[in-house]
């Protein structure tokens, strides 16, 4: 019995006490300055210490805030829409379904996935040839990403937008016009990117981004919309890219190779009036079924023996002035 007693004792674990910091530690496991916790407090955005005496009592609660908050300052929240989050978190309305929304719009828009490549490997891809200003100009615009205490790596974000670089380069292409062509290119995907957003929360999000935080469920619907949206804007730009692309590479090829112009259509005169006098004089001659063909006929005949004449007028012309002929050897 005391055996069992005691085992059964053994079984049940103490009560945890809860952590209490001083705000010098708190900084410490928060990661936050003590300068920056002191911030919060001013603006409402962490709750009052426990006062002990002279000492100031922060607690597990405290340090669970400060790392709401940095989640949030990652994801680009600002320190005024974080305190009403937070103030709709306290209020019981929960962060869970925002912090879902926020996770789906800041997580990933691709399935490419980043990979690494060597500052030696790079130089080769790039024609062997060590280029500094164009690796500097690479890590600008975010095409390569320096490796903290690495100087032999780098992070390729996007290894297909580095190896698109690489085949344009290989074509002939100058690097500093490569860099060129994509700040251009960026700046106009850019626009495009800002205009779908635009669209779409007028006619789809406006419901859930209010001047105040969306309750859960509205959060947790306006997530999935994001999920089953978010591909739509690449699948229409790689549509209406694909029919640009098409139509203007075809008359660019047709203006370079010099395509033959089209063979002007000669207008159709239209019919010619004739004196009624004539008609009946043909109707007359050949009768009123043969009148068309005859008229044709002696048309033609015309044409001919006009064409015949200038001809003949031409051959004398030569003949009549010997210094037009070709000099005898």
């Amino acid at each position: 019995m005391g055996l069992s007693g005691q085992s059964a004792l053994q079984q049940v674990a103490p009560a945890a006490t809860p952590a209490e910091y001083r705000i010098e530690d708190l900084a410490h496991a928060s990661g936050a300055t003590v300068r920056t916790i002191r911030a919060y407090q001013d603006r409402g955005l962490l709750p009052r210490p426990e006062r002990r005496g002279r000492s100031n009592v922060y607690g597990d609660t405290h340090l669970a805030r400060l790392h709401q908050i940095a989640d949030l300052l990652d994801r680009g929240y600002t320190l005024a829409s974080i305190k009403e989050l937070l103030e709709a978190w306290d209020a019981g309305r929960g962060l869970g379904g925002v912090l879902g929304l926020v996770a789906e719009v800041s997580g990933p828009w691709t399935d490419e996935e980043a990979a690494r490549i060597s500052r030696a490997d790079l130089d080769e891809t790039f024609g062997g040839n060590p280029d500094d200003k164009a690796v500097a100009e690479a890590v600008e615009l975010g095409i390569l990403v320096r490796i903290p205490d690495n100087d032999a790596e780098f992070l390729v974000p996007s290894p297909q937008e580095l190896a698109v670089a690489a085949e344009l380069h290989a074509a002939g292409v100058p690097l500093a016009a490569i860099s060129g062509h994509l700040r251009e290119l960026r700046g106009q995907v850019e626009h495009i990117a800002a205009r779908f957003l635009d669209f779409t929360t007028e006619h789809v999000f406006a419901r859930y981004l209010g001047h105040h935080p969306p309750t859960d469920t509205e959060a947790a619907e306006a997530a999935d919309l994001v999920r089953r949206l978010r591909p739509l804007a690449q699948q229409t730009v790689d549509a209406e890219l694909a029919r640009a692309m098409r139509l203007f590479a075809t008359r660019h090829l047709q203006k370079h190779l010099g395509a033959p112009a089209a063979t002007p259509v000669t207008p159709d005169p239209g019919p010619v009036p004739l004196p009624a006098d004539t008609v009946r004089a043909v109707q007359d001659l050949v009768g009123p079924d043969n009148v068309a063909a005859f008229i044709t006929a002696a048309t033609e005949r015309e044409v001919q023996a006009r064409t015949l004449d200038a001809l003949s007028l031409s051959t004398r012309h030569r003949t009549d002035h010997p210094h037009h002929q070709m000099p005898h050897k």
